[in-house]
């Protein structure tokens, strides 16, 4: 019998002032350090538990690890459903649910200007 699968995702902000340094220079830097930090956190699970970390940007970019837990996950939807769509729905649904948050951030962002309310996104 195999250990139960815990993960914790993280979407974290592409844009944020302490993320910009990196993200400006490297793609997906601050997905690829979030991580890091996860497994810190979650250590005393990780002897009893298969611990995942999945972790994205706001602005789309995925971690490594995030890329080799969603094909894993992937295939084994191929596998149990029988549907070899089963893995691009998955990896299209992560990716319209990352840019309807980022638009959720984006207008959470700007002014309230009347010159917006006929703004719908």
């Amino acid at each position: 019998m195999g250990r139960a699968l815990v993960w914790d995702a993280t979407c974290v902000d592409t844009l944020a002032a302490p993320h910009l340094p990196r993200t400006s220079q490297n793609v997906a830097a601050a997905a690829e350090s979030a991580p890091m930090f996860k497994r810190r956190k979650y250590s005393v699970i990780c002897n009893d538990y298969v611990f995942a970390a999945p972790s994205f940007e706001t602005l789309c970019p995925w971690s490594s690890d995030t890329k080799n837990f969603i094909n894993i996950v992937s295939q084994k939807l191929v596998l149990t459903s029988g549907d070899p769509r089963a893995g691009a729905y998955l990896v299209q649904r992560l990716s319209l649910a990352i840019q309807r948050g980022n638009s959720a951030s984006i207008l959470g962002t700007m002014p309230i200007s009347e010159h917006l309310d006929g703004l719908h996104l």
